[in-house]
């Protein structure tokens, strides 16, 4: 009878205890994947603007020196603001990540829910424009136009779209990373018009 006795003496007040540290849980691992996406997209987004706003390429064609910045494609110049402002926007709500994980009964309100879900629709759009904008000039500087007489630039500055090829493919992992944290954001708010809203006590 006492080898059973651990088997048998697991108090059935343990089982509510259980299951409310399996939400705890389960709210533990999506703070955690919001936290290392948001801190994914600030260093991915500084990295973009920096690969492509420091890039620059000077060749000389008979005696003139004709130099390539990211200034010259409007494109480029709205991909490195939008980087910036995704970056910032990602730190500044990562520093509201690891705020909500140290203090733990943090309230998350519907308004604030709101609007965290608003914000990062609002990064996703404006990063897959921005990527979607650098990838159609790239092309451009890559293949040229015949029809409008545009040359392929990127057989004289190679250096400079390899470089600016870096900063989209960067950009591009921001962006699908805003998508992400959109889902994320969006399960947050929704939950809390669910059912069991209350047993999570709306806390995040």
């Amino acid at each position: 009878m006492s080898s059973s006795a651990p088997v048998f003496g697991v108090s059935p007040g343990t089982v509510p205890v259980f299951h409310g540290s399996d939400l705890k849980v389960v709210d533990r691992r999506v703070r955690i994947t919001e936290l290392v996406l948001r801190c994914v997209i600030f260093g991915l987004g500084v990295l973009a603007a920096a690969l492509v706003g420091f890039d620059v390429q000077v060749k000389k064609i008979f005696s003139i020196e004709k130099k390539a910045q990211f200034t010259d494609m409007k494109a480029l110049v709205f991909l490195v603001i939008a980087n910036v402002i995704v970056a910032t926007y990602s730190l500044l709500q990562g520093l509201r990540c690891v705020v909500s994980m140290l203090r733990g009964n943090l309230l998350f309100s519907k308004p604030l829910a709101w609007a965290i879900f608003s914000g990062d629709q609002m990064m996703a759009y404006l990063t897959f424009v921005a990527v979607a904008a650098a990838g159609q000039s790239a092309v451009f500087a890559e293949l040229g136009q015949p029809e409008l007489q545009w040359m392929k630039i990127c057989n004289m500055y190679d250096k400079f779209c390899t470089q600016v090829g870096e900063g989209v493919a960067s950009s591009l992992i921001v962006s699908l990373s805003m998508v992400t944290l959109s889902c994320i954001s969006a399960f947050n708010l929704f939950r809390l018009y669910g059912d069991n809203k209350g047993k999570s006590n709306g806390r995040w």
